[in-house]
């Protein structure tokens, strides 16, 4: 929030991203968005994020590299790198709703959405011109969403997800009528690594392995020159972050679908600073656990509640009005 994404490009470069695609890059503003892509050293792929028709009239980033006027695609829609001697189709997948799920006005001039149909028209289009020994998507489309696409796209060897933060320690196989797609998701925060092995012969896939390895932090040293950057990023907030609020009773966590003790407090505290008799908050599943004795500091408050365009607010609601919000997150899920 405070360096506008900066600090989190500046670790993905230390740390050597290859590829990446997006889901809350879009709550940066759209002119800090393609800053911050071109500050990265790798390659950021969306083929589902597309230029509005109208906004191409007057497009105000023509010049980014990523465009393309005659598809409409915003950024670059896949790239191709050669892996242990197989040349292998990367396909990127932002998030699909983000318009819906975020405020629009931020990217005023682009479109997204699943678009089923232009990732099948894509991937025709890369086996036919570019000939992959593989065709892998990046997704932040959800694992259920990603189980869906594979099962009615054909030609993805595997789909690798993000979004739902689901710890897959195996990945499902599903048919489809080109034959099947892996498709897998390795939680979040670091807290695994997936490590996908392809047995790749004659430009197909003939085994597997796939491994979610757990990352134990606590007990692997810090890389040094990451730890020095992380260090000078933070120090002109740590008199903030470092601020104590309360010690925690029992275990603070935010990481179920339904709700967690963490997402508790936050509705206890609305519902007390808004004289409010019920409160409401999107189950996110994320931010860092607190144990039961640690302090509570202000880093852990804005850990799980800082966002792009944080808004509390009181309103009446109908029993009607619940229930239609009840639903639709329902829906996303």
């Amino acid at each position: 929030l405070w360096t506008r994404g900066k600090d989190m490009v500046g670790a993905c470069n230390k740390l050597g991203v290859d590829i990446m695609t997006g889901h809350w890059e879009f709550t940066y503003r759209d002119e800090e968005v393609l800053d911050n892509i071109k500050d990265f050293d790798g390659e950021f792929v969306a083929q589902n994020v597309r230029v509005d028709e109208m906004a191409m009239f007057d497009y105000r980033f023509e010049d980014f590299p990523g465009y393309s006027e005659d598809s409409g695609h915003a950024f670059k829609p896949y790239t191709i790198r050669n892996v242990g001697g197989a040349k292998v189709a990367v396909i990127g997948q932002a998030f699909p709703y983000t318009p819906i799920a975020n405020p629009s006005r931020f990217m005023p001039d682009w479109t997204f959405g699943i678009r089923d149909d232009a990732m099948q028209s894509l991937v025709d289009n890369i086996r036919a011109n570019e000939k992959p020994d593989l065709v892998v998507v990046l997704s932040h489309n959800g694992m259920d969403v990603d189980l869906k696409m594979a099962s009615v796209v054909s030609g993805i060897d595997a789909i690798l997800g993000g979004h739902t933060h689901d710890g897959m320690p195996a990945p499902s196989i599903v048919k489809n009528s080109g034959g099947k797609t892996l498709v897998t998701n390795a939680g979040s925060n670091g807290k695994f690594l997936g490590v996908l092995d392809l047995d790749v012969r004659g430009g197909k896939v003939r085994d597997f392995r796939y491994r979610l390895l757990p990352v134990f932090s606590n007990m692997l040293e810090a890389d040094p020159e990451m730890e020095t950057y992380i260090n000078e990023v933070r120090a002109p907030y740590m008199d903030t972050l470092s601020e104590e609020l309360a010690v925690a009773e029992d275990l603070l966590f935010r990481r179920g679908n339904f709700n967690g003790t963490f997402d508790q407090i936050i509705c206890d505290a609305q519902r007390a600073v808004g004289d409010a008799q019920i409160a409401l908050s999107p189950g996110f599943r994320w931010g860092t656990t607190v144990l039961p004795g640690q302090a509570i500091t202000m880093e852990h408050i804005m850990d799980q509640t800082g966002t792009t365009y944080p808004e509390t607010y009181v309103r009446e609601m109908s029993g009607a009005d619940i229930k239609l919000i009840l639903e639709d997150v329902l829906d996303n899920l």
